[in-house]
């Protein structure tokens, strides 16, 4: 297992190369790419200009090596003839319905739509293949994560039926087609880097870091009077024990703690590494020092999880008592500028994530429901205990003890530094108890996809 893992596509060259074959010529992607044209020219017909200047930008990505691309544009070819197909039927069915002829018609959009299916099908070969070889090995991952980017922030898009989630389609209505174009190539791209072991670390707490400062950004944008950047125009404390603590006190308002035990479910405690908007703070405070990470007593643990059942209780009790909203804000806000200095102060200083491993509620609750989850991070015979995988956990998840357990603590958020840093492959990613290169990749596209469309769409 161990070999299987060091050679696991995770740790992929930038470019693979193909047996024998012969790179397509350029001259071929002309047949795609008019393809992607006529698809854009349709949604320009109908009034979907943004729609349209979506698609345009999409088809250049035909002129790229990305192996991903050519998957992406492959797809939406292939999903463009059946488009074509509804369309050639509907305008058929409307040229019967007042007797006019329509077997040229009929022709003629079939003709289009076999015209995109042999776009799909250039981009399918094994000379596209040998083009497109940038990221080869981990193209499907990446194409995958792109696909439910779109698909998740397009839900978003048009599901609501009285607020407008993407913050470009509320300043220039129907451009929100081209943000989600952008945040899914984005997530591709981050995608790739996820999946690189030489990569991966710090592509996670980039892109993190790049989450929260979006987040917070536009709640300072909020707070200068920009009520646009808010989700609903009312403000709210950013203390994520709230989205647990809230519902407690209110009795009402359970949005965003069904969203936060969804996104756990489908990813496990990762929300905690990946998805939490505080915790990047907590991150990059235990990384303002070089060298190894601290450690904190184990009963440190225990303090953790009474800290959460004590701000839960006073929620709910608060709640029973019938205290004024005010003083449930000043507590809140209080409570939230003990954490951000216990970031300041202990984390720094450990080197060591201390607010989200020994303070945090709703970390707890995070690792909590991530039992639920079918992810575990496990430790494989193959480990030598040479404690490197420890030297790099900032969530006080392994030590020696747990090495010989095989498990990490409790206090695991799945973020992976452990499997970037392991030289013998040990430390491994497990989807119900199976460990293996395909379940590191589905792991990793999980986590992206969600997080570009928290991207997209977080706000208070």
């Amino acid at each position: 297992m161990a070999n299987a893992q060091k050679t696991c596509v995770s740790n992929a060259e930038t470019t693979c190369k193909t047996s024998a074959v012969l790179p397509m010529k350029a001259g071929w992607l002309i047949i795609p790419v008019l393809g992607l044209m006529l698809l854009a020219a349709h949604f320009l017909r109908f009034g979907d200009a943004w729609l349209a200047a979506a698609i345009v930008i999409t088809s250049a990505l035909c002129f790229s090596r990305l192996g991903w691309a050519r998957i992406v544009c492959s797809l939406a070819l292939f999903l463009g003839s059946f488009l074509w197909i509804q369309t050639g039927i509907d305008f058929v069915q409307m040229r019967m319905a007042v007797g006019v002829p329509w077997g040229r018609l009929a022709v003629i959009m079939g003709s289009v739509s076999l015209f995109s299916l042999t776009g799909a099908w250039v981009l399918s070969t094994e000379k596209a293949a040998a083009r497109f070889d940038k990221g080869c090995s981990t193209a499907i991952s990446q194409a995958s994560v792109f696909v439910l980017t779109c698909g998740g922030l397009w839900l978003c898009r048009v599901m609501p039926q009285n607020m407008k989630l993407l913050l470009a389609d509320r300043f220039v209505p129907g451009s929100g087609a081209v943000e989600v174009l952008c945040i899914a190539g984005y997530a591709a791209w981050l995608c790739g880097l996820l999946l690189n072991k030489h990569t991966q670390r710090k592509a996670r707490s980039y892109a993190w870091g790049f989450f929260s400062v979006v987040f917070f950004g536009q709640l300072a944008l909020g707070l200068f009077g920009f009520t646009t950047f808010l989700m609903t125009g009312d403000l709210h404390l950013p203390v994520p024990a709230l989205i647990v603590a809230g519902p407690l006190f209110r009795g009402s308002g359970f949005f965003m703690l069904i969203l936060f035990s969804v996104s756990v479910l489908l990813a496990g405690s990762a929300w905690c590494s990946h998805l939490c908007y505080i915790g990047a703070w907590d991150d990059r405070l235990s990384r303002m020092r070089k060298g190894k990470t601290g450690r904190v007593p184990a009963w440190v643990g225990k303090v953790r999880i009474a800290i959460a059942v004590s701000v839960f209780a006073v929620a709910l009790g608060l709640n029973l008592a019938g205290v004024e909203v005010i003083v449930a804000v000043w507590l809140a806000a209080l409570f939230g500028l003990a954490g951000v200095a216990v970031m300041f102060f202990v984390s720094s200083r450990l080197k060591l994530m201390v607010h989200c491993s020994a303070f945090c509620p709703l970390g707890v609750m995070s690792n909590l429901l991530g039992k639920i989850s079918p992810w575990r991070l496990r430790f494989s015979n193959d480990c030598t205990k040479c404690n490197a995988c420890a030297a790099v956990c900032r969530y006080n998840a392994i030590t020696p003890e747990r090495l010989e357990k095989g498990s990490p603590s409790f206090s695991c958020s799945l973020c992976r530094d452990c499997t970037a840093v392991c030289k013998h492959g040990a430390a491994q990613i497990q989807l119900f108890g199976v460990a293996s290169p395909k379940v590191t990749h589905l792991f990793v596209v999980i986590v992206t996809s969600l997080h570009a469309v928290f991207l997209g769409v977080a706000r208070m």
